[in-house]
């Protein structure tokens, strides 16, 4: 049985014979006894077994060392120490037993060394709690979405489209390298790459099912080593018809809300230890935010009340351009919580986006949280055909490639809204945990592809 389920019903098995499979987690042997720290996988912290001399292998028991696989039977038994319970065991059977040279030790590592040990570091405390939180995340935004009509849709990872417009893609290809590409004679026929979202395309099933998302791997070719930038990522991006970008705001609001509480329900071992060990403060910080009620402002508010602060930044806030990260901070601490900022300069945003009637400005959101800044961006699209179409020429854009996304407003176009969310961003804030390489399971930036 999984120890997560004998330690949630711990008393109906109290005095009965039980058994478990799993490694050790810590081991230490005495003269006549012995004590493992034993862990399958299923819980933060495991249980402690207790053995001793009855067992007809104890003497090669007793040599076994860190992350060594046993099956083991005995009862389920008041612990006379800390624990409140703990295993007596009355066999145990060894599966595997782990050599000398296992690189994950019960000490404490730096998380650099861990990285460098990515295919091990699942078994430690931090990367079992983080990795686990990222299982309840991802099943609490499925299940939000589920749960409000949403269809997922599965958007391709191959595209022909640039949806940022940054031109910062991996381009998928089978031509010879080093010679000038014919992409009439490529696999597609034509010049493709590795999406950076799934937006446009979900955008096509959001004007069918009203309400959609995706859920799923992106990729950006940006040569950052920031601690919140990888070239492999996950993204969270719902599409809305007949929503503007008021309920766009209230949808980002309520989802996070609802992802928030569910992990500080449903991962409460994980959290306390990242508490504890990771970031002190950090349930109080996550139960202020499911409390709270998000501000908004708009861009142009935002800067003025930066100018006016008197504070010098390192960066001169300006109207129209964008905030930097110390801008950011201060306008969350200013207003003690989440901050919706919208109506963004129209040259600094994406060329979908709705112009506002000024026509400087566009129809975007960027969602602050305290201590980690931006989290979720959107904006209503742009519903008009003619509107969409000239932003698209005053870019410079390829617009016989982009037909298809043209025609979405010829044919049945409303107002519809989205937003994409970047999951290891939110996981950052979620564990505490400040470098994406640490929330993400074998992490892929610049010149680091390994495992």
């Amino acid at each position: 049985m999984d120890i997560k389920d004998l330690l949630k019903e711990k008393k109906q098995y109290v005095g009965k014979e039980i058994e478990i499979c799993g490694w050790i987690k810590n081991h230490r042997p005495q003269k006549e006894f012995g004590f493992i720290s034993f862990s399958d996988g299923t819980t933060q912290g495991g249980i402690q077994v207790v053995y001793d001399k009855t067992l007809n292998n104890f003497e090669d028991v007793s040599k076994l060392l860190v992350s060594s696989a046993l099956k083991i039977k005995g009862t389920l038994v008041p612990s006379e120490g800390k624990e409140d319970y703990e295993i007596k065991a009355n066999s145990i059977e060894i599966l595997s037993s782990c050599p000398e040279d296992y690189p994950i030790q019960p000490k404490r590592h730096t998380r650099e060394f861990l990285r460098e040990q990515a295919y091990l570091r699942p078994r430690t405390n931090l990367f079992t709690a983080v990795f686990r939180v990222r299982s309840v995340a991802a099943y609490a935004i499925h299940k939000y979405f589920n749960e409000h009509n949403y269809v997922y849709v599965h958007t391709p990872l191959i595209t022909a489209s640039d949806c940022e417009g940054a031109g910062q893609m991996f381009e998928v290809t089978t031509l010879p390298l080093g010679e000038k590409p014919d992409y009439s004679k490529d696999f597609f026929g034509k010049k493709t790459a590795l999406t950076v979202s799934g937006q446009l395309q979900a955008e096509t099933c959001a004007l069918a099912y009203k309400k959609v998302y995706t859920f799923g791997p992106t990729f950006r070719a940006e040569d950052s080593n920031t601690k919140t930038h990888a070239a492999e990522f996950w993204m969270i991006e719902p599409e809305i018809a007949f929503a503007d970008l008021d309920e766009d705001m209230c949808i980002m609001e309520d989802m996070l809300k609802y992802v928030v509480k569910y992990v500080l329900d449903n991962a409460q071992d994980e959290m306390k230890f990242l508490d504890s060990f990771v970031e002190k403060g950090l349930i109080e910080k996550l139960t202020k935010l499911v409390n709270s009620k998000f501000t908004r402002i708009t861009h142009e508010e935002c800067i003025r009340l930066l100018i006016e602060s008197g504070k010098k930044f390192e960066f001169e806030p300006k109207y129209g351009e964008d905030i930097a990260k110390e801008h950011e901070k201060y306008i969350t601490e200013y207003f003690n919580g989440p901050v919706f900022i919208y109506n963004w300069p129209k040259d600094i945003k994406a060329f979908y986006m709705k112009q506002n009637d000024d026509g400087k400005t566009v129809a975007a959101v960027d969602l602050e949280v305290p201590e980690a800044g931006e989290l979720i961006g959107g904006s209503q699209r742009e519903e008009d055909y003619d509107k969409l179409l000239a932003r698209m020429k005053e870019l410079n854009m390829d617009t016989e490639s982009m037909n298809w996304y043209l025609n979405l407003r010829r044919y049945g176009s409303c107002v519809h809204s989205g937003f994409g969310m970047g999951f290891e961003r939110l996981l950052i804030y979620l564990t505490g945990v400040d470098n994406i390489r640490d929330v993400i399971l074998f992490p892929r930036t610049p010149k680091n592809c390994e495992f």
